[in-house]
């Protein structure tokens, strides 16, 4: 039978692992490397469907957990699936609501990163990654082998996700690209806890991939990822990925937690077990220099709350590095946000305006910053798609970076 979903490659660079080239869907090609937009609850905060084609934005991310909490998978599917009911007619992915799982789980009750600067001990807290976390879920959580149970933040009912109901529940939101459930770990975590979830995400792939082919409906409209776990540890992670690589996905996700400092030999190692003829993708993770260092390892697709949350908070990127639209130099700046930006906000909006929007706590002000900063980084992978194919990846990462303060 057909995959439904197909990855060609056009160009491999030959200075790295990095490599130019184009996942078909049912609904449409995205060209690679690719930033893909996150829409949790089937949006992008603050930024509608219909402003994507502008920003560039070639597919979406929705969650399995807060999709299935409201308003229900079956409200979805019956609205035609994730795409149709949030009006976006390109292609779709849903996370299996793994990252909760870690949240409700290992992470529960701490403030956590899918990315680590620097060690810390388990116990301890560090940036937040998305502040939705916090109030997406009720006081219990308990992981086991089997899967996970946990309480509503809505209204308190108890609730138990495994392998074979995310899979129910992702057939139903009717993603063109769906994924394995897995336990994802916080960057914090010792190598035992990090093996255990990795054990427990291989025995949960395996599951999910039974019960998706299973299904030969969704098969025939949906390809599944595999997950790649293991943490900061070397070792797992190149476990992790030459187990994963001898099951029948369609491609591959790298999920969990880095340390900053590893994540460039961890994703290069990583790729180098991974099927080359399929797509990765790299979960979570958005920061520039990071983008940069995904692709020169391989990655195909990214995705990452990164714009939208900066965005809603006044920070913005720039060619130049970040900056805060309220500072108080801008009040009177007539500049566009970044003069090297092709966004319509830098297009019909000045810096003074959008400062001004942010003192006077107006709701257009994130929107803006938001869809700006969405524009910035599916247009640095457009370029970085470009600079593969014209040979010159590591000439454009080093003018790139150059610049660029982190």
């Amino acid at each position: 039978m057909k995959r439904p979903v197909s990855f060609d490659i056009e160009k491999r660079d030959e200075k790295s692992l990095a490599r130019a080239g184009t996942i078909s869907t049912p609904h449409g090609d995205i060209r690679t490397p690719a930033f893909i937009a996150v829409a949790t609850k089937a949006t992008t905060k603050g930024l509608g469907s219909f402003m994507y084609e502008d920003m560039g934005i070639q597919g979406i991310i929705a969650n399995a957990y807060h999709l299935y909490l409201t308003p229900g998978e079956k409200i979805v599917e019956h609205a035609g699936g994730v795409g149709k009911f949030m009006a976006w007619d390109g292609p779709t992915m849903t996370d299996s609501g793994g990252f909760q799982v870690f949240s409700l789980g290992e992470g529960f009750g701490k403030v956590v990163s899918k990315i680590s600067i620097e060690d810390v001990p388990r116990e301890a807290g560090v940036a937040v990654y998305d502040e939705d976390v916090a109030t997406s879920h009720g006081k219990l959580a308990i992981v086991d082998d089997e899967g996970v149970s946990f309480t509503s933040h809505i209204n308190g009912s108890l609730h138990r996700f495994t392998p074979e109901r995310s899979m129910e529940i992702q057939h139903a939101l009717g993603a063109d690209i769906i994924f394995a459930f897995d336990e994802c770990t916080s960057p914090a975590a010792d190598c035992v806890y990090q093996k255990e979830a990795m054990e427990r995400t291989h025995r949960w792939a395996k599951r999910s991939l039974a019960a998706h082919r299973q299904n030969i409906g969704a098969n025939m409209r949906q390809a599944i990822y595999g997950i790649v776990q293991g943490g900061r540890y070397e070792d797992l992670r190149l476990q992790s990925a030459h187990e994963l690589a001898e099951l029948d996905f369609d491609g591959f996700g790298i999920g969990g937690s880095f340390s900053k400092q590893d994540i460039l030999g961890i994703l290069e190692k990583v790729n180098r077990e991974l099927p080359e003829q399929k797509p990765r993708h790299l979960l979570g993770i958005g920061e520039p220099e990071d983008i940069f260092i995904g692709a020169a390892a391989g990655i195909d697709t990214f995705d990452c709350v990164l714009p939208t949350r900066n965005g809603r908070n006044g920070t913005v990127f720039t060619h130049t590095g970040k900056t805060n639209m309220e500072r108080s130099e801008y009040a009177t700046d007539l500049g566009p946000i970044d003069t090297a930006c092709d966004c319509f906000v830098c297009k019909k909006y000045t810096k003074s305006y959008i400062h001004h929007l942010f003192r006077s706590k107006e709701m257009l002000a994130g929107v803006l910053a938001s869809a700006h900063n969405m524009r910035f980084l599916t247009r640095l992978t457009e370029n970085i798609r470009t600079a593969i194919l014209e040979d010159r990846l590591s000439e454009y990462a080093r003018e790139f970076l150059g610049g660029y303060k982190k």
